[in-house]
């Protein structure tokens, strides 16, 4: 059944202030003349921007300090008053993700002051970043004597509402992630004019959040001396995700990575080979380097052949001939501008939609957390399928990849980093029992030893798990860190997740203030305490029945040394303690993004319900990596070097096609 865009309609009404409004009234216009086919066409389309309307405020004069939550922090601000506007906003601290969050500040500030109106669009892809500045600064309305309500009303016209502007091009790419990117310069590289589109002010979409990608027998790898049996590599694949893939796609990405890793350090983008227990994965570049190296790489190719790369403009529907081919795209600019840019070859590369929960859960039945990039709320898809491509059969699939603490947030603003990851930590360890929500334990808890693993057992068992902690175990930590709950190794969480306490995380490291941090949890709403199983039961919305039962029989296992239920092994199955208090963690697992969306061939053009190309069609990254797995994501780094990969195959014949035209 084809997906109805109802789901972008309602997740944009439900979060209306957190992601794009939709513009209305907003039609091109034949009246005015078409742009010139240059990279100074932009301008040439504006006209003069008429006056807004904007309601006399009143305020008393002075400086404000106001602070709101955003997505990684608190965000402190200082705000400037006269009489009779907002005239500053400066920002104290904060600690927003480098390159989009810090981005969308600087935006939201200057569309604030120059429209003297809280009514702004979020950024896209910082809705939560935006929506904290935007308290704030209401905040601050209110303590100069504002009326917040009138400030919110103040509606700025955007100046280019009402006019269209058309562009012309041999490739367009919509989305500049990494595999946006990579297309974007493979084609230029090929010779094609490149337009590429991106709705965010900042290049790099999720490759700015990851770690590190799978390239299979780099030459760097080769010369550390590890190199893959690429034969069994994909034979395991295949056999593992149950067939139920296309076995060509998974060949040739297996055999063509290693490739893409020399393709990048070539164009300046140098990654870092790493031995990972046997696979070969490649650390990216310094995080706050990469938009730099990627946007280097669109100058040297997409630009210097004539070709433009325009931000802030989002996709809105795909142009289509009278055959059903697709002839190129429109979208709306920052400014309210239409824009229409034809092309022959059309590639979509715009990073699925794990940020439209309602689609998720209905797709997939997940309710856990989204921790990529907010605005991929599943518009390419949508303007794919409305232009005939297929729906896939195993529509659904998701990057489910790591273990998070519901409580490490509040426990940052009150505690040092170590102690507030204090419940994280023991999210990843095998020596405490898990139980789903209604207080049934789930899986053998060895299953936190792997990223994978982890995250999908709890995410079929429900939207989060509970870690049961006794007091016994807490005295434990507190005298020898992890060594007193005999963990067998320290926690498998991702580097960035311990990089500011990397001295302290040791297993040896006594957790000092354990018990007051895990009461602080308690207390702020993030995890649950009873005297007892029965009272810890009822707290924390479990069925005392179930999970006194469960208790009892972990309680056996640990007495006899054999789970008959799971089979966990002995050396994970540790006393409790004979009382309480217990406490329980709430842990979620996080979704990094949606698998597939849109099928594809080898050549990465896209498929209609008949499985043939829909001409001028070809979509590469995450929306095409269905044809890699059955269900749900399996790999480790295959994410990202999927994307750097597919985008430099998927352009490449993008522009081929485009230029043999």
């Amino acid at each position: 059944m084809r997906r109805k865009s109802v789901y972008r309609f309602a997740i944009i009404s439900v979060c209306l202030v957190m992601i794009l409004s939709m513009l209305g009234g907003c039609k091109g216009n034949s009246d005015k003349p078409q742009a010139e086919n240059s990279a100074n066409s932009n301008s040439e389309q504006l006209t003069p921007q008429k006056e807004n309307t904007v309601n006399k405020m009143s305020f008393i004069p002075g400086i404000y300090t106001a602070e709101s939550k955003g997505k990684e922090g608190t965000i402190q601000i200082e705000v400037t008053f006269t009489e009779d506007q907002l005239t500053d906003i400066k920002v104290l601290s904060q600690g927003e993700t480098a390159g989009i969050g810090d981005a969308a500040l600087d935006t939201l500030k200057e569309q604030i002051i120059d429209g003297q109106t809280l009514a702004v669009d979020a950024v896209s892809g910082a809705s939560e970043t935006s929506a904290g500045l935007l308290a704030a600064v209401e905040d601050a309305v209110k303590q100069a004597g504002g009326d917040v309500e009138a400030f919110k009303s103040n509606a700025v016209k955007k100046p280019g509402e009402g006019l269209t502007e058309q562009l012309a091009a041999d490739v367009v790419v919509v989305g500049a992630g990494a595999s946006g990117v990579s297309a974007a310069v493979s084609a230029a590289d090929k010779g094609a004019k490149v337009i590429i589109i991106e709705k965010t002010a900042t290049i790099g979409g999720a490759s700015n959040l990851s770690w590190a990608g799978k390239f299979y027998n780099s030459s760097a790898s080769l010369n550390e001396g590890l190199k893959v049996n690429v034969e069994q590599e994909i034979a395991d694949w295949i056999y593992n995700n149950h067939w139920r893939v296309d076995a060509a796609a998974i060949r040739q990405y297996v055999m063509k990575s290693g490739e893409t890793y020399d393709w990048l350090a070539d164009k300046g983008y140098k990654t870092m080979f790493m031995n990972f227990a046997g696979e070969p994965l490649h650390v990216l570049p310094a995080y706050d380097t990469r938009q730099e190296l990627l946007r280097n790489m669109l100058a040297e190719s997409v630009e210097k052949n004539g070709g433009q790369v325009i931000t802030e403009t989002t996709a809105k529907k795909l142009m289509t001939g009278t055959n059903g081919e697709v002839t190129g795209v429109i979208a709306e600019k920052k400014d309210g501008t239409t824009l229409e840019v034809t092309a022959k070859s059309i590639v979509m590369a715009t990073g699925g939609y794990a940020a439209n929960k309602e689609m998720v859960k209905e797709v997939f039945g997940f309710e856990g957390i989204n921790g990529g990039l907010g605005q991929n709320i599943g518009e390419g898809l949508e303007m794919a399928w409305a232009a005939g491509a297929k729906v896939p059969d195993n529509l659904g699939g998701q990057m489910l990849h790591q273990t998070l603490a519901r409580a490490t947030g509040k426990l940052k603003e009150q505690y040092s980093s170590f102690e507030a990851s204090y419940p994280l930590m023991l999210s990843y360890l095998p020596n405490f029992i898990n139980v789903g929500p209604s207080g049934a334990r789930f899986r053998d808890e060895a299953a936190t030893l792997e990223a994978v693993a982890a995250a999908n057992t709890s995410a079929f068992n429900g939207p989060y798990h509970l870690v049961i902690v006794s007091q016994s175990q807490i005295d434990a930590l507190t005298a020898q860190g992890m060594n007193g709950v005999k963990a067998p190794r320290l926690p498998g969480m991702p580097p960035e997740f311990y990089a500011d306490f990397q001295d302290q995380f040791k297993l040896d490291t006594p957790w000092k203030n354990a018990q007051q941090v895990f009461d602080s949890m308690v207390e702020n709403g993030d995890g649950y305490k009873g005297g007892t199983i029965e009272e810890l039961a009822k707290n924390a919305g479990m069925d005392t029945d179930v999970f006194k039962n469960t208790f009892n029989k972990y309680q056996e296992a640990i007495r006899t040394g054999v789970d008959v239920e799971f089979g966990k092994s002995k050396a994970y199955l540790q006393l409790m303690g004979e009382s309480g208090p217990y406490y329980a963690i709430i842990a979620e697992i996080n979704n990094l993004g949606s698998v597939g969306g849109l099928l594809v061939n080898t050549d990465f053009q896209v498929l209609n319900d008949k499985r043939v190309p829909v001409p001028g069609l070809f979509a590469v990254g995450l929306e095409s990596e269905g044809v890699l797995f059955n269900d749900t994501y399996v790999g480790n780094g295959v994410g990202i070097g999927y994307s750097f990969t597919s985008g430099r195959l998927g352009g490449d014949r993008a522009a081929a096609k485009a230029l043999a035209n």
